[in-house]
């Protein structure tokens, strides 16, 4: 297990797991316990932190992205240095590389090259005008996140562009990728990335690298000595336009590349504007190899057919021969010696391969059984000192320790000569992750979280009250965040019901006045509900009794309804003895023939309700009652009359 595992650096950073390893330096996710958060923590190699120039280099590279701040660059958050460790704190990036998204979808469309090329050349624009050259433009240090944005990352090999130190002896970059100048050890600028940027472009909208060999070195001198097919032979759809400026950038004379970032960008957003659009400048311009002052490097045929433009193949042997003559007659023995030497090799070498396979063919052997063995065995192993054990890409088995071989290719039993290769295939043992940090989360954005792990977790939910977490919040899990966790393992996610409800025994409130109850109340964080009022011979606003039976405990908050004597009643003997008293209105009829339907209301009752003929002119209505009272009439519905009437 790794040692920084689990650690706690600077009393901050905790290790959690290693997510990347390069030539230099261990990338490992981590967390930030000031500031609650995921990071990645880059640290360097221990083997390499006791070399100085390693130490150096790192901490340039520490200085140089600190610089840095831009939506399309990883952000660095810290930057820590002592006598046992150095690392750099960054950005954790959800996403994959620009390499891997590549092999999943193949060729890209040129719409969708352009959209990353523009991100990625606005990160190097940034970059560049900070003095920061990245020396090692790849698709495989470009990540792509879930939302399509871009970032640029690994500046392992950056350096500040006032340093005058070249790094000659090393092989800077990927080979694929890197400029000319790069190849050939000499000065290098910030026209360096965009020749790399170009080869990103390239490898998008033709699915294929520009120059490709047997060796890191036949495709460096490739670099500097040849021309790639231009995009256009290779997928006739990409818009002439954009193979203009991918062949600008690649341009083997600095002098002809874009002289910026900046200036590519231009043309790109031109592009992008209109892809119709024709520059004053074309492919052809950027075909032609600079004079680089080197003598003519001889390349193999197989490498040379790959990366040289058909048109271009007769000028250039022809140039090579041109090149031989003028050597003059004094090389010309030595070249004599040399071919002679080389006959002699070739012919030794045929003698011995013959030799060798007729002799090997008549002495084959079976291929043993490796499956289920351990790796170091098989290794050990006298029995297969006859074979060559290859070791393929290993894989995770949920039934297989990490060690054990699962698989094997040829498979045992097979005939095969001697020293015959078998590659085999390793177990990692059951594939595992972390448990994530699930606390203050949506429960059920939790559930979908642990879903998409694809593990098969076999999750159960549990409640608890909580008074920091909101109610349908994940207060904690089992097991704690951190936890390595394997295939259907069990996960219990505690979710808040909120705070913790309190309790109150409710007192008696019987026989007390009303204001000492609703004080009471207050007291114990109880409510006032609805008081009804009831004649009892008790004193006014005295409660008679509760909702709540007493000594009952209930939560806080509950409302208690009470009833609430008004005083006692009065006896009917009490009351005075009003005697109704009886009159007569005459009600006038209107004029005209025909009936008419009368309506009597005495304070809204019906004193009388007949339809009448309109020839009678006025009709006497009986009424009774006490006091003043109001008297409506309505003819046929329609309000004809009111009056106010006095009973004496």
């Amino acid at each position: 297990m790794d040692n920084y595992i689990g650690q706690l650096l600077d009393n901050r950073y905790e290790i959690l797991e290693v997510i990347g390893t390069g030539g230099m330096a261990v990338v490992y996710k981590a967390r930030c316990h000031r500031l609650n958060r995921l990071v990645a923590v880059k640290i360097l190699k221990s083997d390499l932190a006791q070399d100085a120039d390693f130490r150096r280099r790192f901490h340039d590279e520490s200085k140089a992205v600190a610089m840095l701040s831009h939506p399309n660059i990883v952000s660095v958050y810290d930057v820590s240095r002592s006598s046992s460790i150095e690392y750099i704190v960054m950005e954790l990036i959800d996403g994959i590389t620009l390499k891997q998204y590549m092999q999943k979808r193949g060729q890209l469309s040129w719409r969708e090259a352009l959209h990353f090329i523009i991100q990625i050349t606005k990160a190097l624009g940034h970059a560049h005008s900070r003095g920061i050259i990245h020396r090692d433009i790849k698709p495989h240090n470009i990540m792509i996140l879930r939302d399509g944005s871009v970032k640029v990352a690994d500046f392992g090999i950056a350096r500040l562009t006032s340093s005058q130190n070249t790094l000659t002896q090393e092989a800077l970059g990927s080979v694929h990728y890197i400029s000319p100048e790069q190849a050939r050890g000499s000065h290098v600028d910030a026209r360096s990335d965009i020749y790399s940027a170009g080869v990103v472009l390239y490898e998008m909208i033709t699915n294929r690298l520009p120059y490709e060999g047997d060796s890191p070195v036949s495709v460096a001198i490739q670099h500097i000595n040849s021309v790639p097919l231009s995009p256009r032979e290779l997928n006739p759809e990409i818009p002439e336009a954009l193979e203009a400026i991918t062949m600008k950038a690649m341009a083997s004379d600095v002098e002809k590349r874009y002289p910026s970032a900046d200036a590519m960008l231009s043309d790109l957003e031109e592009f992008r504007k209109n892809p119709s659009i024709i520059f004053d400048y074309t492919p052809a311009d950027f075909m032609n190899k600079p004079d680089t002052g080197e003598p003519t490097q001889v390349i193999s045929n197989s490498g040379r057919r790959k990366a040289i433009n058909p048109r271009l193949r007769y000028s250039e042997d022809v140039e090579y021969e041109d090149l031989q003559v003028r050597r003059g007659s004094g090389r010309k023995r030595a070249v004599m010696v040399t071919a002679v030497v080389v006959v002699l090799v070739v012919i030794f070498s045929l003698w011995f391969f013959i030799f060798r396979s007729f002799f090997s063919a008549t002495s084959e052997l079976t291929v043993p059984e490796l499956v289920g063995k351990r790796l170091e065995d098989v290794r050990s192993s006298d029995d297969n000192s006859e074979f060559t054990i290859v070791e393929g890409e290993p894989q995770y088995s949920d039934e297989t320790e990490a060690g054990v071989i699962l698989s094997q290719d040829p498979e045992s039993g097979r005939k095969v000569k001697r020293n015959t290769e078998i590659t085999v295939v390793v177990s990692l043992g059951p594939r595992t992750a972390s448990m994530p940090d699930l606390v203050n989360t949506e429960y059920r954005s939790a559930l979908i979280y642990l879903d998409n792990m694809g593990f098969d977790f076999h999750v159960t939910t549990s409640e608890a009250a909580s008074d920091t977490i909101t109610k349908g919040y994940v207060v904690s899990t089992q097991p704690v965040y951190g936890t390595e966790l394997t295939k259907n393992a069990e996960i219990v996610v505690v979710v808040s019901t909120g705070p913790e409800v309190k309790m109150v025994t409710v007192p008696s409130f019987v026989g007390l006045p009303i204001e000492t109850v609703e004080l009471q109340l207050a007291a114990l964080n109880l409510k006032e509900g609805t008081l009804t009022p009831v004649e009892d011979s008790s004193e006014d606003g005295t409660v008679l009794s509760q909702s709540v039976a007493a000594t009952t405990s209930v939560p806080e908050g509950t409302a208690i309804n009470f009833e609430i004597s008004v005083g006692p009643a009065v006896t009917p003997s009490e009351k005075p003895v009003i005697t109704p008293v009886t009159l007569t209105q005459t009600i006038g009829l209107p004029s005209g023939e025909g009936v008419v339907h009368v309506v009597v209301e005495l304070d809204n009752a019906v004193v009388f309700d007949k339809t009448v003929n309109k020839n009678l002119g006025s009709i006497p209505v009986s009424l009774s009652g006490t006091g003043t009272e109001w008297m409506y009439v309505y003819f046929d519905g329609v309000l004809s009359d009111s009056r106010e009437i006095t009973f004496s």
